[in-house]
Order: structure tokens, then C-alpha cells, then sequence
């Protein structure tokens, strides 16, 4: 049984194995993200603060976009699937982000849902594949291969980095704050 916090994230394991321990801190970063999007309106996932531009909602695609990246692009070496495969990535490298304002609450929650989704499933297949130890189908440009572990605990770095983003602008938004 986890224990889920005032917020709805699930406590890591205090006592797991590796991948408890990792997929439990993953989770409970998916689950802030969560937490500092939900309840926000459309004006409030593209509210920005200062002279940044990055929004809530940009928040959400982005690192949707960064679950599929790793988890299927990545790991297994599989083609990009809607709506990545259809971006000119070279004319915008940062659509994720821009095209966001143009996306409803609703779809951009389902965008990063079920990218959360097929990240999960993605991650028992490579279990069953080798483990945390199985090296990703794709290579860096120095043929190099990621680990399992490696894409794990990079995505723990990733939603914690941008958790603290979701922090700042939540309470610009609403002066919602916490952790």
C-alpha cells in the first residue's frame, strides 16, 4: 500500500529496491506537476511570470512530449507518434512549448496522461527486457547508449527542475504554494 500526501502524490517506498525506489520518485514528480496544474483554468496554463515565457500548459506538453521522447523515441527506437511526428522540428524546436496556448485544460492533461501512460507500459516492457541495466535501442552521436536506469533517474531530474517553474507560476496565477 502507498501512502498518498495531502496533494495526491504517492510517498516513495522508504525501503524499495532500485526500481520501487526510482519509480517512486518519478511518480511522485509526475504527481506535482499534477498537483500545480490541476484546477487552473486555460488563461491560468498560459499565464507567464516576469519575462519568461514558459506557462503551465507548456509545462504540461513538454514534458509530455519528453515521456514519449524517452520512453518509446528513445528506448525502443520507435517512430514518434501524433501529434511529435508531425511538427517541423526544425522550423520550431521549442513547439511543445508555443503550441500549447492553443490546446484546451482538457486535451493538454490527456496529452501528458496518456504519454504518462504509455511511459509506464514502456518501462515493464524494458523490465522484462533487461531490466534497468537494458541499454536504449537509439545511440547519442558518440554511440553511446543510455541506460533504463539512466532515462529513470533523468526523468526524476526533468519534473523536478520543472516542478520548481510549476511552483512560481501557480502562485503568480493564484497564490497557490507549497513545496
Amino acid at each position: 500500500m502507498t501512502d498518498v500526501d495531502e496533494h495526491g502524490r504517492p510517498e516513495p517506498p522508504v525501503d524499495g529496491d532500485e526500481l520501487a525506489t526510482l519509480t517512486g520518485f518519478l511518480d511522485y514528480q509526475r504527481a506535482t506537476l499534477g498537483w500545480k496544474c490541476r484546477g487552473v483554468d486555460a488563461a491560468g496554463l498560459n499565464a507567464t511570470v516576469g519575462a519568461s515565457t514558459m506557462t503551465l500548459g507548456g509545462l504540461l506538453k513538454h514534458l509530455a512530449l519528453v515521456e514519449d521522447d524517452w520512453f518509446t523515441f528513445w528506448l525502443f527506437g520507435r517512430d514518434r507518434s501524433a501529434p511529435w511526428n508531425t511538427v517541423d522540428w526544425a522550423a520550431d524546436h521549442d513547439w511543445d512549448w508555443h503550441s500549447a496556448a492553443g490546446d484546451t485544460p482538457d486535451q493538454l492533461f490527456a496529452l501528458w496522461e496518456e504519454s504518462v501512460r504509455r511511459s509506464r507500459a514502456s518501462l515493464a516492457e524494458a523490465m522484462a527486457d533487461g531490466g534497468l541495466s537494458r541499454p536504449a535501442d537509439r545511440t547519442w552521436r558518440d554511440g553511446r547508449a543510455p541506460s533504463l536506469r539512466w532515462i529513470l533517474t533523468h526523468m526524476i531530474e526533468e519534473y523536478a527542475r520543472h516542478n520548481g517553474h510549476a511552483d512560481l507560476l501557480r502562485e503568480s496565477i493564484d497564490g497557490s504554494t507549497g513545496e
